[in-house]
This record gives C-alpha cells, structure tokens and sequence, in this order.
C-alpha cells in the first residue's frame, strides 16, 4: 500500500465530497482532480490537481503514489452517460494499474432488473431493465475482469438513494423537498404500500473507509448497505414533516405525469422516468455482508439524518 495517500475523482460532488471530508478526518492525505483553479477554493486541506477526468493523463497523473482512487465522478444531470461514464472508469483503471491503486466505486440499484428484486444480495444476478443499468454493469465488469486478471484491485459499495446535508442532485432533492427555502409543500415520489431504500451520505462514506483501511480485503469486493429502508414508502416523508416541525405542512404525490411530459424535451427528467421502475416495487439491498465484515455498519438514526440533510440544503 502506497500509505494513506487518496486521489478521489469527483470529490466536489455528493459522495466524492463526503468522501474527502471523511478521509482528511482520518488522517488520510486527499488529492483530488479539479476542473477549474476556482474549485479547488471549495476544498480545503485537498492536494489539488487541476484535469479532467476524461484525459487519461490527467488520472494517471494525478494518482501517482496513491493507495486508493475514489471513482466518484459522474456526468452532470445524467447528460451523455454513454459518452462519459464508460471511458472515465477506463481511464481510472488505467491510473491503477499504473500505480497499484485501489479503486473505490459507489455502487447503484440500477444494476438489478425485475428478476434480482425484493432482496438483493451481492451475488445476483446484473440483468439492468435499463440503459443506464447496463452502463452501470459494465463499469462494475471492467473491475472485476481487471482485479481477476491482476491489474487492479477495487471495492463496490452499493446502497440505496442518496441523501445528506451535501448531496447535490438526488431523488430526495429532486423528488420530495427542493433546497434553498423551508418548503411550504412537500413531493411524495413513492407508490403507496412500496417499500424504499435510501442510504444516508455520510453513513456510506464511513463505511467505504473502514473497508478501505482494513486487512485482508479481497482484491475485488462487493458489499451491499442495509441503510434505511422505508417499507412502506411513508417513513420518510413522516421524517421531513418531523424534521421541519409542521405537521400541516401539504404532502403531494410526485407529478409523474407531468415529469413524463419534461421527459419528451429534457434530458434529466428523461432519466429520472428510466428509473420510475424502482419506485414501483419495493427494492432492498441484503446488507447481512457488509455488518458481519464490520461487526454493524454506520447507522445515523433517520430523523437525525432527515434534519441534518433540510439543515444542509437550506430549508430549516
């Protein structure tokens, strides 16, 4: 191991942020490729390298004597997934095998199709019902391909959606509360009586770390967090309402109808009716894996989460 040296990609986003902040608490040392000078403004204590994850001299560059690259990055609003995403784990693995780097992957449920739901282990099987899903089972068979071969070593973190004080663009922020302002109506994405998983950011941070530093990892892991499962799709919209104090605030369901009108003309909106399917039927990661590796894994308790998350973007 090259210490604790890390170059994460993406680290001004959702995860690769936390990820940062976690890491530096750790005593890590954190470089990140930026795009701009101005972004490296955004983080401090972060060796900076200015780059773009695209160029693969850029990554293999900016990698040299880290023990461990966080893939964290991800096209903006899910523009040119199918240009992007593809060639930027490439260039990822390549800055791996190039310096013995571990790759670090957040994982999403848009691997699984119809047939690996309600319980998903890590074993399932990756039959994606969508273009994206496919894209994702890709990226997670170059890494494992590389670390069966010898080139590389990787870990998949999988969890449900993503929320927490610093998460940018999500289904919480997108879908349930808007940031910037204490919201007067709140969005209720859900099916009724369908269970949800969500994964709150810093819990998955934490837990991508403690893997990371322990001995013994296998050269390709997978695990699946439990995080917070809703099983009936009410839990956490009663959360918000908890967490702003306004048991009169109005609670709406999510205009599908209207998102599948944007959908015809926007590109995010497009890919946010691709995943309209896991809103549908309940979908929940197996976590039995990941708490018998770590004796429990980092669990904030959801209305703590809930609060700090509204506190973050602005609406408490």
């Amino acid at each position: 191991m090259n210490g604790k040296t890390a170059l994460v990609l993406g680290a001004t986003g959702g995860i690769g942020g936390e990820m940062t902040r976690r890491l530096l608490a750790g005593g890590w040392r954190v470089r990140a490729l930026v795009r701009t000078v101005e972004a490296s403004g955004r983080l401090p204590g972060v060796d900076c390298h200015v780059g773009d994850a695209m160029v693969r001299e850029d990554v293999v560059e900016a990698a040299a004597g880290a023990a461990v690259i966080v893939h964290a990055v991800n096209p903006p609003g899910y523009r040119n997934w199918g240009q992007l995403v593809l060639p930027m784990i490439d260039n990822t693995l390549a800055a791996a095998r190039t310096h013995g780097a571990r790759i670090v992957l957040p994982g999403t449920v848009y691997n699984y199709g119809p047939d690996a739901l309600p319980l998903i282990a890590e074993d399932a099987p990756q039959r994606p019902a969508t273009r994206k899903g496919a894209i994702r089972v890709a990226m997670e068979r170059r890494l494992e391909d590389a670390a069966q071969a010898g080139e590389a070593r990787a870990l998949i973190v999988r969890a449900g959606d993503f929320f927490g004080p610093r998460a940018g663009n999500n289904w919480f922020s997108q879908g349930i509360v808007a940031p910037g302002a204490r919201p007067t109506t709140i969005q209720d994405p859900n099916t009724p009586g369908v269970g949800h998983q969500w994964a709150y950011l810093p819990d998955v941070a934490e837990t991508m770390v403690r893997l990371i530093e322990q001995d013994g990892l296998e050269d390709f892991a997978r695990f699946h967090m439990a995080g917070h499962w809703d099983p009936d799709g009410r839990a956490m919209i009663a959360a918000v309402v908890r967490a702003l104090s306004a048991p009169a605030v109005r609670v709406k369901p999510l205009p599908w109808a209207l998102l599948r009108l944007a959908a015809l003309v926007a590109e995010t909106p497009r890919e946010m009716m691709e995943m309209r399917y896991l809103w549908k039927q309940p979908v929940r990661l197996d976590g039995a894996k990941l708490a018998a590796r770590l004796g429990g894994e980092p669990h904030t308790p959801l209305d703590v989460a809930v609060r700090e998350t509204l506190r973050g973007m602005g609406c408490v």
